[in-house]
């Protein structure tokens, strides 16, 4: 007797955060209703994310945003409808505008992409969430940039070429569709928000080592 497969029982956004546990240890996002466990960054993935932060942060002080401009520890991204919720590698807030963010202060919720500088995303297993769900989901907030960092080329072919190689892509708002920039080797990041970013693919890739 074939038994048929239980479906996942399916959540809201305000069910999810009602649900995520307190001082958890570890992460879970929400997709189309389904609660997912999402691997630790640890690692290398770990590793360039720290790193990066650091960068960013340098390169925010010299552009004369410092206290302005702030990455938090945790936050979690909340798209429109109410089937799915994100927590970002790295995201770049604006602290301006963050006061009309009626649920930053009491549970770090982030609605409003005019809250967003840049969302960050390094490409682990689960790659499919970042090239398709995660820049579905941000492009349709209007999230002004958003960056998919492969630096182990786990993506699809159709994205980062046949053979694969690691990509940086820096995916750029503009009349309501990402324009996506990919960069590999030695090519320097154009970033349309960090327009005094200076480091190149590879050296955001040699971070993870």
């Amino acid at each position: 007797m074939t038994h048929a497969k239980a479906e996942p029982e399916l959540y809201t956004f305000d069910e999810f955060i009602n649900w995520y546990p307190e001082q958890s240890e570890v992460r879970y996002e929400l997709y189309d209703g389904v609660i997912v466990e999402m691997p630790k960054p640890k690692g290398k993935h770990s590793n360039l994310a720290g790193s990066l932060i650091e960068q960013l942060l340098m390169t925010i002080r010299e552009m004369g945003k410092g206290g302005i401009w702030t990455i938090p520890r945790e936050s979690i991204v909340k798209p429109i409808g109410q089937k799915s919720g994100y927590e970002p590698d790295i995201i770049v807030l604006n602290k301006e505008v963050l006061g009309m963010e009626p649920r930053w202060e009491s549970e770090s919720i982030i609605q409003n992409a005019e809250s967003v500088k840049l969302i960050v995303e390094v490409v682990s297993t689960n790659w499919r969430d970042d090239y398709y769900n995660k820049l579905r989901d941000y492009e349709e907030m209007g999230i002004p940039e958003y960056w998919i960092i492969d630096y182990d080329a786990l993506g699809a072919r159709k994205f980062i070429g046949n053979p694969k190689q690691p990509t940086v892509f820096v995916c750029d708002w503009v009349e309501g569709e990402y324009q996506m920039n990919s960069f590999t080797g030695n090519s320097s990041i154009v970033s349309p928000t960090f327009g005094n970013f200076t480091l190149s693919a590879q050296d955001i890739f040699a971070m993870a080592f």
